[in-house]
């Protein structure tokens, strides 16, 4: 198995959102989760709407799916979407 580079796209519920806070707690939960690189930049989306783009590498044979559903569950996070997956042979 190798490691997973994954790009996830977290929509705001609003233009208030604070995304100072989306973005620890969704640190605090790839740290937990092992993740290694992880990475935030925002995205503008349409009339001052933005979205936190999340990157980070993570062990394949940990699953996926379980991190984006919890990504997803963040307070403030309205919905998310994988925008880009790849896979790093090591």
């Amino acid at each position: 198995m190798g490691t997973a580079l994954l790009k996830i796209k977290l929509m705001p519920e609003g233009a208030d959102t604070d995304f100072e806070k989306v973005q620890t707690d969704a640190k605090k939960l790839l740290e937990e989760n092992n993740a290694k690189g992880i990475n935030f930049e925002t995205q503008p989306i349409a009339f001052g709407l933005k979205a936190l783009i999340v990157g980070f590498g993570i062990d394949e044979s940990q699953g996926l799916e379980p991190i984006e559903n919890a990504l997803g569950k963040i307070d403030g996070v309205s919905s998310n979407e994988t925008i880009d997956f790849r896979r790093a042979l090591e």
